[in-house]
This record gives structure tokens, sequence and C-alpha cells, in this order.
């Protein structure tokens, strides 16, 4: 299985041992290729209550809706990967190449792609080159820097997490309840040796066009003068029967904002940071998260995170984390619990009135069985809020309660 795929499911397992430490090794002349991934599917329920349209809300404020049911995947999509290594003039050279089919299809008829069918991605083509003395480098399209380890850590990355869907590649997990989606991107990165523990992350990816929520806000233009810097540390620790990882990270971009009309144009950089710590002790694993950063906006990078105040882009600041708990029982079930939210401030001199989310926040409790080595049962309920800052304005709430299996190969 290749890196990735083993540094998700590491972090979503946590402690259990329900899944193979490698995909399918073939011996290839001067090549040993492996083919590896994972085939998961749920169906879900979600109830919504509230109908108040709340740009960046994970809840979107349609209450008469009632029960909805979905089949679709959880937050890790289908991967199918392939991966091969090498070992030549004096370097350790892999590549990996991944598609991530979806099983969602809500439509008699339809063809992969089309409208009621959830496609394809294509999330992973890289190649790294490198020596243990001296790190690693990567060329390609991979999980991002920034607040990567936030997503591996999930526990939802099991299951499915705020959303469920009929059409799409996958779900949202916590992504924009408690952390900014890490995404995949194209990169040059440099990864230290593991040094007693500690390692760095250092690279640059393809900078982010801007989006808007509300009415007015500024967004980029689509081409870039700049690249988006990022970087993580982490160290890693055991101790008699506890063990655990300390890591931060971040990320900083530079992008002309674009006025309206007269408006005029701004350059502007926008940053985030985080710090997490995981820690197992005696089959417990225990999670606390935090992020915060201007500019960035919520829930997926630069989404949302400047807005026009007169003939000026100003940025909003937004912050956030989450806290979770898991156990793995006798049974060798893992059970957990997990809160937290995400929140996107109005702009200095923006009007408060604005129906732009506040709060995005989380409650969700799961059960993951391993079955077989490979085979894990998840069972999740998640409560689901989006509150605005408009004054006297409801929150929206959703409860999603879903069920299905992820086999990993």
């Amino acid at each position: 299985m290749n890196k990735n795929i083993k540094l998700a499911v590491a972090g979503a397992i946590l402690a259990t041992a329900s899944v193979a430490n490698a995909g399918i090794i073939i011996p290839a002349g001067d090549w040993t290729l492996d083919v590896g991934g994972n085939v998961n599917m749920f169906t879900s329920w979600s109830k919504q209550s509230g109908n108040t349209a709340i740009p960046g809300g994970l809840v979107t404020g349609n209450g008469t809706a009632g029960t909805v049911n979905a089949f679709g995947n959880g937050l890790l999509p289908n991967f199918l990967s392939v991966g091969g290594s090498t070992r030549q003039n004096d370097l350790d050279v892999t590549f990996t190449i991944s598609l991530q089919p979806s099983v969602a299809n809500n439509t008699s008829g339809t063809k992969v792609g089309s409208t009621g069918n959830g496609g394809l991605n294509n999330r992973q083509s890289f190649i790294t080159f490198g020596d243990k003395s001296w790190g690693s480098v990567l060329v390609g399209k991979n999980l991002g820097i920034f607040a990567s380890d936030a997503i591996l850590s999930d526990m939802t990355l099991l299951g499915v997490g705020s959303s469920a869907t009929s059409s799409g590649i996958d779900s949202l997990g916590r992504i924009g309840a408690g952390y900014v989606y890490a995404d995949w991107k194209p990169q040059i990165a440099y990864t230290t040796p593991n040094m007693s523990g500690f390692q760095a992350t250092v690279g640059i990816s393809q900078a982010w066009t801007m989006q808007g929520l509300a009415t007015g806000d500024l967004t980029s233009t689509a081409k870039h003068a700049n690249v988006a810097y990022e970087g993580k540390a982490s160290y890693s620790f055991a101790a008699s029967d506890v063990n655990g990882k300390i890591w931060v990270s971040g990320i900083s971009q530079s992008s002309n904002v674009v006025g309206y009309g007269t408006g005029t144009n701004n350059d502007k950089t926008a940053y985030m940071g985080d710090i997490g710590v995981s820690l197992n002790v005696a089959g417990a694993n225990l999670v606390a998260y935090g992020y915060s950063g201007t500019g960035v906006g919520t829930s997926q990078q630069f989404l949302g995170g400047y807005a026009k105040v007169g003939q000026n882009a100003v940025a909003r600041d937004s912050y956030g984390g989450y806290l979770q708990a898991t156990y793995v029982l006798p049974t060798k079930t893992k059970v957990g619990i997990s809160w937290g939210e995400s929140h996107l401030d109005v702009a200095n001199g923006e009007t408060s009135t604005v129906a732009l989310v506040d709060t995005n926040s989380m409650t969700t409790v799961g059960i993951y069985h391993p079955l077989t080595k490979h085979l894990n049962l998840v069972a999740e309920y998640s409560n689901v809020q989006s509150q605005s800052h408009a004054a006297n304005t409801p929150t929206n709430t959703s409860n999603v309660g879903s069920l299905g299996a992820i086999l990993f190969f």
C-alpha cells in the first residue's frame, strides 16, 4: 500500500490492527511494485432543522426536506494505488499514481462522471527520490503539507462525519468543523530524515484561487505570480506504555485580490498555523488540535477569506480545533467520540449583519469493528450545527447516522 494510504490508515485506525501493512507486492526487474488501496461504501440518513441559508454553513438550511438517505463513499474515498520503488545511483526512487472511483449513483441510466454519478478523481501522481542519510524530495501531486496531520488523525476518516452524498466522490468527515482541508496539491517538498523522532517537511505548492462566500466577497485571479509556502514539523515519542506525536504546520500565500466596479486591486498575504498532539495510553488515544489564521477562510483553504470594506480588501480571521478520544475494547472494536468547531470572524469594518457563517460545529460518536484483518464495519452518528453572524438567526442543525464497511488491501 502506498505511503499516503498507510499514513491515512495509521491516523484513522489509531490503535487497532485491522488493516494489512502493505498492498500486493510484485517484484518486476529493477522495481518492486506495490498495488494497494481501499473500497468502502456507506448508507446514511440525515435530517435537518432550520430554514435559514448560511453561506459557508455545513448545514444548508433546508429544514423542510425531512429525512434524506444517501449511498456513497465516506471521508476516505475508494483508492486504487500503484506504486513502485527501486534503488539507483545511491538514491531510493519511488512513484505513486492513484485513482479514486466513486460508488455514488442516484439516477438510473447514468454514466461515470455524468449528473447523478460520483465520477473519478486523480489525487496522487508523484515521484520521490532521496536517501535515509539526507532525506527525500517529492515532486508531483499529493496531500497538502499544512493541516495534513489534522485529517490523518480524524477518526471519521474511516466513516462519514458531517455529510452524506449520493453524487460526489466522498463525504466531509470533520472538514470545516475542527480543521481546514489539507487538499491534494501539485507540490515540490523536502522531508528530513527521522532524527530521533523529529522530522520536518517544507515545500512549495500551487497557489489556490481565493473564493468568496457572501455577496460582495473578494476573490483572486486564477493567475498567480507566487507559489504557496507550506511546512510542518513533528516529534514522535515513546516511553514505557505511553507513545504519541506532537506537530505544528503552517501555510502562507500571496494573492492579488480583485475589487468590484471602481474598487482597487490589493496584493494580500494570507497565512495560517496549527498545533496538535496525539497520545496513546493502554488502548486509549487522545487527540487535541487547534488552528488559527487570517485570510485563509474556512472549511477549504482560501474560501471566504476576504471581504470588501470600502475600496479595500480586508482579511477575515478564522480559528478552530477539535478534541477526540477513542478506546479499543478487548473485542478489538474501537469506540470513539469527538467534538470540534470552526469559526470565521467578520472583517474589521464589515457589516456584522451579513448572513455569513460564524461557527460550524460537530459532535460525533463512532464504532469501528475489525471484522477481519482487512475489513472494518463502521457505525457513526454526528450532530452538526451551523450558526450565522446575522442577528436573531436560528442555528441550523443536522443529525447524520451512517452504516457501512471499509476494506483495505
